[in-house]
């Protein structure tokens, strides 16, 4: 699916045109560059590479300098690659926020806020064992049984438990486009996505 890089720089609320306040994310979209251009005969698939965010040349190695040279742009921190674009791009061509418009409905794929080792309340959503009273001690927020006994005398693999929670890449499907702001490169995007403020994100078509 066709589309580019961006930055979550916070969440706003809009009115709609009945009326209703609607809350939103606002992500600087672009501008991205062709740093790559994909196709059958040399790599086996057609896809764009696309480049966003400058970054200082002493902080890459010496291939990545080769590749951004070949390409003819400046350095860049961040690279991902998108399939199904329409029409013929070259290298260092620019592609804006102007790729989506209102209404649209896109995909987001962001890094979640980590949240440490967390329990099962937290983690899975569990309710908690027994009561707090009747001489209950200290097992309200425990997880309970996670495996037999005798047979399989064993916990099985997938069983869930307390554990590291967050910081892992997450894909919301189906935002509703709310409003493109070209000047600015900025995209409003309905409800809330994953990561935090200043964090890089995935707008797919």
């Amino acid at each position: 699916m066709p589309g580019l890089l961006g930055k979550k720089i916070g969440m706003t609320s809009v009115f709609s045109a009945d009326g209703k306040n609607v809350p939103c994310t606002v992500i600087e979209v672009g501008p991205c560059v062709v740093t790559q251009v994909k196709t059958v005969d040399n790599d086996g698939y057609d896809a764009l590479q696309l480049g966003f965010q400058e970054q200082k040349e002493k902080h890459l190695t010496k291939p990545e300098i080769g590749h951004f040279k070949k390409a003819g742009v400046t350095p860049k921190r961040h690279l991902a690659e998108f399939k199904g674009f329409d029409g013929e791009y070259k290298l260092g061509d620019t592609i804006s926020v102007e790729l989506f418009s209102e209404n649209d409905f896109v995909d987001v794929v962001g890094t979640s806020k980590g949240k440490g080792f967390q329990g099962v309340v937290k983690r899975h959503g569990f309710g908690g064992v027994g009561q707090s009273t009747h001489g209950q001690h200290n097992r309200l927020r425990a997880p309970g049984s996670v495996g037999a006994c005798s047979y399989p005398a064993k916990v099985f693999k997938g069983m869930r438990m307390a554990g590291q929670m967050g910081n892992e890449r997450v894909t919301v499907q189906n935002l509703q486009v709310l409003k493109v702001i070209a000047d600015h490169n900025l995209l409003m995007i309905k409800g809330s996505i994953p990561g935090c403020k200043g964090s890089i994100v995935l707008i797919e078509k």
